[in-house]
Order: C-alpha cells, then sequence, then structure tokens
C-alpha cells in the first residue's frame, strides 16, 4: 500500500527530500519501514531519536529497567526527572514529542525465548541496544528464522563495535560470538562511545531501508576511541554455526 506525505512531513524531511538517494519515494519507504529496538539504555537513546527524526513510520522499542541515576552520563533521553521511571515510558515522552508522525510502542518486559518472536514479529530491521550476551542470541534466533537484518553494536570504555548481520547471506552473531559468555560486572563507559556506535547503526538502518549499498554486511568495525583509530575486520560464515550453519 502506497503511503502519502503531508505537507508537514515535506517541510520536515526536507534536508533528507533532496538527497538523490533518499527523495520522496525514499522518504515513502522510511514512513513504510518497522523497526526494533531492543533496549533503551546508551545505544537505544541514540538510535532511537535518530530513526524517529528521520522519519521511520512505526519503532517498538522493549526495556524493563527503571531510570538510576547512573544511567544520566551516557542514555542521555533519560534526564535527572525521570529517575525512577520505567525507561520505556521515559523514552516514549520524548520521542513522541520530537516527531509525532511516528507510531512509537515502548514496551517494559524483559525480552525472552518466551516471547520474542511475537513481541519482534515481522518487522524491517532489528535494531540491537542491549548490554548482555544472552539477550542478543535470542535476538539472532529471531533474526536468522525469520530472515531480518540484525544490526549489533557493543560498548566499553571509550572504545565499540558495530555490524550488520543480513540473514542468510552474512554471518549471523553466533558465528562470530559462538560462546556464552557471563557479564562481569559493571563495565566502564564514557557516553560519547555508546553515542558512536549508537549513530552508526541508526545510519545503517536506514542504508538497509533504502536499498543503499555499504552497508557493514561481512565487517566488524571497531573503534577505539582513546587513539581515534578505526579499524575493520572481515568477518565470515561459520559452517558448523549451531545458529545459521549446517548443524
Amino acid at each position: 500500500m502506497d503511503v502519502k506525505l503531508t505537507k508537514e512531513e515535506l517541510a520536515r524531511y526536507k534536508r533528507q527530500l533532496i538527497m538523490p538517494s533518499i527523495g520522496k519515494e525514499g522518504q515513502k519507504k522510511l514512513k513504510k519501514a518497522r523497526v526494533f529496538i531492543a533496549g533503551f539504555g546508551g545505544l537505544g537513546s541514540i538510535s532511537s531519536q535518530y530513526l524517529v527524526a528521520a522519519g521511520i513510520g512505526s519503532i517498538k522499542i522493549i526495556d524493563k529497567d527503571v531510570v538510576d541515576i547512573s544511567n544520566l552520563n551516557r542514555q542521555i533521553i533519560h534526564w535527572t526527572q525521570d529517575i525512577g521511571k520505567q525507561k520505556a515510558q521515559s523514552g516514549l515522552y520524548k520521542l513522541k514529542n520530537l516527531n509525532p508522525n511516528c507510531n512509537i510502542e515502548t514496551i517494559t518486559a524483559e525480552l525472552n525465548e518466551t516471547n520474542a518472536f511475537e513481541l519482534i514479529g515481522n518487522v524491517s530491521v532489528i535494531v540491537d541496544a542491549t548490554d548482555n550476551i544472552k539477550t542478543r542470541k535470542i535476538l539472532n534466533k529471531v533474526s536468522v528464522a525469520k530472515s531480518i537484518p540484525f544490526i549489533y553494536g557493543g560498548v566499553d570504555g571509550f572504545s565499540g563495535m558495530v555490524t550488520t548481520f543480513l540473514p542468510p547471506k552474512t554471518p549471523c552473531f553466533d558465528c562470530i560470538f559462538p560462546r556464552d559468555v557471563k557479564k562481569k560486572g559493571l563495565i566502564g563507559v564514557i557516553g560519547p562511545s555508546p553515542g558512536i556506535v549508537g549513530t552508526i547503526q541508526a545510519m545503517e538502518t536506514i542504508k538497509i531501508i533504502l536499498g543503499i549499498d555499504g552497508t557493514l554486511q561481512g565487517r566488524l568495525l571497531y573503534f577505539s576511541g582513546t587513539d581515534m583509530v578505526f579499524r575493520e575486520l572481515s568477518i565470515e560464515k561459520n559452517p558448523d554455526c549451531s545458529t545459521c550453519g549446517h548443524r
């Protein structure tokens, strides 16, 4: 079904519409797209705002936590007055005020093996904004089973990494991170690190929806914020992967 852009939307997205790679048809693709974001913390704070600002038509975000004062150095969608509120509630208010044209749904719940397939549904892209291997593996299972693009992001201190999984074409998350690694307490993070990673995740999401080449498929982008060096690692499918391989 074709969608139409209102006069207000034509004005709002003017700087995107003049780009040959987007134009009105591209903006309509963004409006028709559905994105699932797992997490409303450091990564989700950034990726959600850029995706809403760009005019993604429908966004669903899940997070089970409440805002803590220790979140505020990096989770910039949450403010001091939001301490104690559910992150889903706090973030929803900001996003709706950023762009009322977007259909935004937030859920206060834990994503698990039981509810993941139903909650994610048939979206255009899955954005990983989590902080643990267990949830990422659940997202990966849904991604592979439904052939949904999955954009991974991770941060540690001044550093971070991003890649885009496009099943069945590319490796999946389990190809690269096959082991279950237990979280080792609190990990130090400086705010700009998830800012950089979340921004790249939003960029990858937009390119996938628009059908623009040059995504991070088959490439793991790593950056070190201490010396501002970006490195790229080539990644390949594991034929024995328990999720997407022959097994």
